[in-house]
């Protein structure tokens, strides 16, 4: 029985000494080095973000946490456009950066870079119908069939909405308005001039 309590004891005494061994070489005088990571998850976090690399990415073939392009994407374009012919042409570069709060901003000094043609405003047209009416309705009454269960949709051709600036409306379809949703991820710039424009032919009743 002596014997079983001294084989304790001494357990006791090598765990001991072990937790205390491992305890100190977990520390240092090197104030820069946090010593022995005993749980890495838990001071690292396993990042998704695509620039952030600690470890080895294990589900990507490649170890790291920017993945290649699945096969058959097709790269968005830069947003540079052309318009014009001849000596007349004009090329811009469609990156819009006023603040979602300035819209005080885009009402004023937005104008569209998009010559108004036929052939804009129909392809105008084209994406308002993919993209708006829905809510806002095929002659922008507000009377959408999801408009109509959303309530609150405006009428473009009312006297408060005739008076909307080109730059106000590119500013609402890119950063959205009280229940409007954002669209600037599903819309380009140049597509949304465009629509820009129809909506301008909506605003007229025409």
């Amino acid at each position: 029985m002596a014997a079983n309590m001294s084989k304790r004891i001494l357990v006791k005494l090598i765990g001991g000494c072990l937790v205390g061994v491992t305890f100190l070489a977990s520390c240092g005088k090197n104030p820069n080095s946090p010593g022995k990571e005993f749980a890495p998850n838990m001071y690292n976090g396993v990042g998704y973000e695509p620039y952030r690399q600690i470890e080895k990415n294990p589900l990507n073939p490649q170890g790291s946490n920017l993945w290649l392009p699945v096969d058959g994407t097709v790269a968005r374009r830069n947003y540079t456009t052309s318009f014009g012919e001849g000596d007349s042409v004009r090329k811009d570069l469609m990156i819009y950066n006023i603040p979602a709060d300035s819209i005080d901003i885009a009402s004023r000094v937005l104008k569209n870079p998009i010559p108004k043609t036929d052939a804009v405003v129909a392809e105008g047209q084209v994406l308002f119908e993919r993209y708006c009416m829905h809510c806002h309705g095929a002659s922008g009454a507000g009377d959408g069939k999801v408009g109509k269960a959303y309530k609150g949709v405006p009428n473009y051709t009312s006297d408060a909405m005739k008076s909307l600036s080109e730059g106000h409306i590119f500013h609402v379809i890119t950063y959205g308005k009280a229940r409007m949703w954002p669209h600037g991820s599903q819309v380009n710039p140049e597509e949304r001039w465009k629509i820009v424009h129809y909506v301008q032919k909506l605003q007229k009743g025409s």
